[in-house]
């Protein structure tokens, strides 16, 4: 009896550290968010965002102290659960009426800057000798809707989380770059407000940059840019499942069915949310501003927080040996978007 209470007596305690652990890991994520969100007020990095400072931040920590190993199962948890449940909220700022009412035209001219950003991205890839992965998923980042797209199609592609990791903080930042550019051109370029608006909607990266770049052109500049974007992002779901299909087709055959890629079920939730934002939030449920701005910004800090525990997992080394080719890739496929969709506005 003896023996049995001592083989017993330390499986007990075990729990709660492991539950204190795991907070602690969740905890730590949303803590290097919020410092992210400090460091995004400092200027120069108040154009970059507090995504792209949580993660900068989260791979200085990575090389400097390593990987809090103690509270890995939180940090897990925020980059793979919180990430899946950000996406899904990101689903309520998708209007599918407005895509659909309004935005047909802007959604078959859609289709086309999302084929040639992936087609293109990897074309340059395959000269550059880059590699693969990252470069499909700025490929999918610069033709889609910035690091959500990166975010839903990376556990597609099994992508790595440094490599995720590394995609979104290159989106971030060059798609900054690019819509900065485009306010300081805006002055010079023969363009009506509704022209420009279509322009950045276009072939900017994500909705902040549309949105920081096509607010000075005025509000139907800015209406028009987000509804061009809006399409792009209703874009995701199909092209989220032409990836399902390819990659289990190209398993096929070399993996036993046990292996092929776990339904994405927060895609589900993405269209859910969509419609549900779509067609009852606001008509048949009325929604105050503040409620509208309040999931928005629990979307951005889940999406940050997750953003954070990728960027753990990153190497500077693996950063130098493996981004710069990408992003040479992503930045020559962006210049020749931005110059295509400005001579068919």
């Amino acid at each position: 009896m003896e023996e049995r209470a001592k083989v017993l007596e330390p499986m007990e305690p075990k729990r709660k550290p492991s539950s204190l652990l795991w907070v602690g890991g969740i905890a730590f994520t949303f803590f290097i968010a919020l410092l992210g969100f400090f460091l995004a007020k400092v200027p120069g990095f108040d154009h970059v965002g507090q995504l792209a400072s949580a993660i900068v931040i989260a791979i200085v920590f990575r090389q400097f102290f390593g990987y809090p190993e103690a509270i890995r199962s939180g940090i897990n948890f925020s980059s793979k659960k919180l990430l899946r449940f950000a996406i899904i909220l990101y689903g309520l700022k998708l209007n599918i009426n407005t895509v659909f009412q309004d935005g047909i035209g802007l959604l078959i001219r859609d289709v086309g800057v999302i084929a040639f950003a992936i087609l293109f991205t990897m074309w340059l890839a395959k000269v550059f000798k880059a590699d693969k992965t990252i470069s499909l998923l700025l490929g999918v980042g610069t033709g889609v809707c910035g690091a959500a797209a990166i975010a839903a199609v990376a556990p597609i592609i099994k992508s790595k989380d440094e490599e995720t990791a590394i995609g979104v903080g290159i989106i971030a930042l060059v798609g900054t770059i690019f819509a900065i550019a485009y306010t300081i051109l805006r002055p010079i370029l023969p363009l009506t407000p509704v022209e420009y608006g279509i322009w950045s909607g276009t072939s900017l990266h994500e909705i902040a940059h549309v949105a920081l770049a096509a607010a000075p052109g005025g509000e139907d500049s800015l209406a028009i840019g987000l509804l061009a974007k809006l399409g792009r992002v209703f874009l995701l779901v199909p092209l989220c499942f032409i990836f399902m299909y390819f990659v289990n087709r190209k398993k096929h055959g070399k993996e036993t069915a046990g292996n092929k890629i776990e339904f994405p079920w927060f895609l589900i939730g993405f269209i859910v949310m969509s419609l549900f934002g779509s067609y009852v939030l606001g008509s048949q449920i009325p929604v105050s501003d503040g409620f509208t701005n309040g999931v928005s910004n629990v979307t951005t800090w889940c999406l940050t927080a997750a953003m954070v525990g990728l960027g753990l997992n990153v190497s500077i080394k693996d950063l130098r040996t493996k981004a710069l080719r990408p992003l040479i890739a992503m930045v020559i496929t962006s210049i020749c978007l931005s110059v295509i969709v400005y001579f068919i506005v």
